[in-house]
């Protein structure tokens, strides 16, 4: 059965006002509702908690941006789930609300089982939608925005395919506005983009922009889901992209890495230190099926112990993947740069951004 994810920005829920748009929320439950009807398992990562509050309360002018935003959101949510509720009720279908911060992503317990709740919850043909704890969520707790929060959903469910609908039709070929500027229907596998022509600028009213998006896209292709970045002002956009139709910008995804893969791939912030290699041991990872030796590492940085999570860079200080060690970081200094060693990161525990 295919699994998907759909994530729904900011500005497709939001009217210029920064109020929800019915009709627009209307038009997206009618599209998951159909594909629920063609036997597809429906996930969504949905905004719109802080722009649904602002319709129902009015905060002091001098209440900082942290509270309002923490009000705003409280509010909202409950809002949000009943307009959802209510949509989807008309087609004899349950949701259920999920919300999370980065937190629920940090160790490997957890991880499970949150995966265990969706794949319940799927099982029961329920919807789970997802979003922020935006009331807890502050500084190190946030995520970037739901363009990140819908990449690390779509890889705890084993999703084959997350869809990230904003208000723009994709990633284009030239600066964006402009008469020649095109759509790029199709980011292959491993293919290296030019990221000079993606707008920096955040959205109106959400965190994020073009440039999260391409980036969160890229890394959920990586681990092996499908990504497409579309307009989900379009109608029957979610039809049209399932129905194999060339609909914004199609991330090709490289072959499915395994769900511990996906969780090393997504958990940046258990991360206790850094392993740096040469240029021997980078072209061994990039371009051979093989385990990280000793005999390749020029230093290690920070401390760890055994079964860590840790980054692995090169010694120009690029980011080549993340691995859980076999050994902490006093014993791999020990034995970096020696031949005949156990491996520090063993390939099953091993994930490459390259």
């Amino acid at each position: 059965m295919q699994k998907i994810v759909v994530k729904i920005g900011t500005n497709v829920l939001s009217r210029p006002d920064g109020l929800l748009d019915i009709t627009a929320i209307s038009q997206i439950a009618d599209q998951v509702a159909d594909v629920k009807r063609q036997g597809a398992e429906v996930v969504l990562v949905s905004s719109g908690a802080v722009g649904a509050g602002r319709s129902l309360a009015t905060l002091p002018e001098d209440a900082g941006r942290v509270v309002q935003r923490q009000v705003l959101a409280a509010v909202g949510q409950v809002k949000l789930m009943s307009i959802y509720a209510d949509l989807f009720g008309r087609y004899g279908l349950l949701c259920a609300q999920v919300l999370a911060t980065k937190e629920d992503f940090r160790d490997r317990r957890h991880y499970l089982n949150m995966q265990n709740c969706f794949a319940a919850l799927l099982r029961d043909n329920i919807i789970p939608i997802v979003n922020e704890n935006d009331v807890i969520s502050v500084s190190e707790l946030m995520f970037t925005d739901n363009d990140e929060l819908a990449g690390l959903v779509a890889a705890l469910t084993g999703a084959q395919s997350l869809i990230i609908l904003s208000n723009v039709d994709g990633v284009f070929d030239g600066p964006p506005g402009h008469p020649d500027s095109r759509v790029i229907a199709e980011v292959l596998p491993g293919e290296r983009m030019q990221q000079g022509f993606i707008d920096p600028a955040r959205s109106s009213f959400g965190r994020g922009g073009m440039m999260t998006k391409f980036r969160f896209a890229q890394k959920a292709a990586r681990v092996g889901i499908t990504t497409w970045i579309a307009n989900g002002k379009r109608p029957n956009v979610l039809s049209d992209i399932l129905g194999g139709k060339s609909v914004g910008t199609c991330f090709r995804a490289k072959p499915a890495v395994t769900n511990l893969k996906r969780w090393i791939a997504y958990d940046h912030t258990a991360r206790k230190g850094a392993i740096v290699v040469n240029s021997g041991a980078e072209n061994a990872l990039r371009n051979s099926v093989s385990s990280l030796l000793p005999v390749g590492v020029v230093r290690i940085e920070g401390n760890f112990d055994k079964g860590d999570l840790v980054n692995i860079t090169s010694e120009k200080g690029g980011i080549l993947g993340f691995g859980k060690v076999q050994i902490g970081a006093e014993a791999a200094r020990k034995i970096a740069g020696q031949k005949g060693k156990k491996p520090l990161v063993h390939y099953d525990y091993l994930y490459l951004e390259i």
